[in-house]
């Protein structure tokens, strides 16, 4: 049976965290360009491309600024290998501030991205035609709307809204609403528009979930695992007017949402410990404060090094003095060495069976009453001593007596020396 694979840790507070793909070539350069430009605009403290950071293939980008008012803030770029030469790379990015993160800062997309509409970074990583800060029509086919709604459901980086027209929207309402979002979320969301005729294909695409779009307004997909304390009813909205005007109760429920304790994506936990233990781009203090910790750490093990050193020291000691005071004895004839008793070989178990048997024979010999003579041998063919055909048997007349040894015959008592001796004394 398959283990049940393991709840991931929750995103802590202070982390913002985005995964995208950009399209086409020259990722790399795109990037490039941003940081310099911001680091030479002051709004950058610094940046740095490790050499040496990331897997092969990889490109690891740096930078550090200060969020209001002054809030350090890291944040590290990974850029995948491309699947084929000058083809499209994935990028991941986190970053972590000093203190719970404020949807009002700057997003950090913005920091290593080019703002350009056509920049071609905000793709999703999923080839579905997506794009992150924009609007997405929802397709007329029933089933790619389906495989499309599915993944906006179990999608663990973004935030997805689905938002349905009432009717044909003009210009005006064609405009993205996530772009009145606080620019640390404009990043990390997804807007669905469905047309005015294909809200039940999108209800029964949804109603897996248990979760439906209201007629004329919006709904927050609820992400797999869905957040701790998501309830549709709290993150759907009734009216959505797209006129152009700020819509505040879809903007209010996407920022709760985002707020929601939720676990780290999949491979997000992978980026933020590589933010934390493979950050280069140190100042002097963190340096410093680097150098002390290492120290400390040294120390702890120095010491501990120590101790086993005294403790392995003193058992010796204790073994050398038991050792002495065992050779002075054993020199005085206090102690003689222990013979060794010989242990006798272990008997075959045909061996163990005839012991046994023999055992029961003496056991039965044992048991015989006192004065019991063995019963004759009547198949050897020979008469025993009061057979009736013997050549000293007695008369079958009862009462008879029987004959008397004579004198001189050849009992044991009267060849006896002592016999002779009593007669000669008589």
């Amino acid at each position: 049976m398959p283990n049940s694979p393991s709840p991931r840790p929750a995103a802590p507070s202070t982390v913002w965290l985005a995964r995208g793909r950009h399209a086409g070539p020259a990722a790399e350069d795109a990037v490039g360009r941003r940081l310099e430009k911001l680091k030479a605009d002051a709004v950058l403290q610094d940046r740095l491309v490790p050499e040496d950071a990331g897997v092969s293939g990889e490109l690891v980008f740096e930078a550090r600024w200060q969020a209001p008012p002054r809030v350090t803030v890291r944040a590290r770029l990974t850029l995948a290998p491309p699947a084929v030469p000058d083809g499209d790379r994935e990028w991941v990015l986190v970053a972590e501030a000093e203190r719970p993160w404020d949807p009002r800062w700057p997003s950090p997309a913005a920091m290593f991205w080019p703002q350009d509409d056509d920049a071609g970074w905000n793709h999703e990583t999923v080839v579905t035609g997506l794009r992150l800060g924009t609007v997405n029509p929802l397709p007329d086919d029933d089933k790619e709307l389906r495989r499309l709604l599915r993944h906006a459901v179990r999608d663990t980086w973004s935030i997805h809204v689905v938002v349905h027209e009432a009717m044909t929207p003009d210009e005006r309402g064609r405009l993205p609403l996530v772009r009145l979002l606080p620019e640390g979320l404009r990043h990390r969301v997804v807007e669905h528009r469905a047309a005015p005729h294909r809200l039940r294909a999108v209800n029964w695409a949804l109603e897996e979930f248990g979760i439906e779009v209201p007629r004329g307004g919006a709904l927050v997909l609820p992400g797999s695992p869905a957040a701790s304390g998501y309830d549709p009813r709290e993150f759907s909205v009734r009216s959505v007017f797209l006129d152009g005007t700020e819509q505040a109760e879809l903007l209010n429920a996407v920022t709760r949402f985002a707020a929601l304790p939720r676990p780290l994506p999949d491979g997000g936990e992978a980026a933020l410990t590589a933010l934390r233990e493979q950050w280069r781009l140190t100042t002097v203090e963190e340096e410093l404060a680097r150098a002390r910790e290492l120290v400390a750490m040294y120390e702890e093990a120095l010491e501990a090094m120590t101790r086993s050193r005294d403790l392995y020291r003193e058992a010796a000691e204790r073994a050398n003095e038991a050792l002495a005071v065992y050779r002075e004895a054993e020199s005085e004839g206090v102690l003689s060495p222990a013979r060794k008793q010989a242990r006798p070989p272990l008997a075959s178990p045909f061996q163990q069976l005839a012991r046994g048997f023999e055992r029961l024979k003496d056991t039965a010999l044992s048991l015989r009453p006192a004065g019991t003579t063995p019963a004759p041998d009547t198949e050897s063919g020979g008469a025993g001593p009061a057979g009736a055909d013997s050549p000293g048997a007695s008369s079958d007349v009862p009462g008879s007596p029987a004959p008397s040894a004579p004198e001189g015959s050849g009992s044991p008592e009267a060849a006896s020396p002592a016999a002779t001796a009593r007669r000669a004394a008589d």
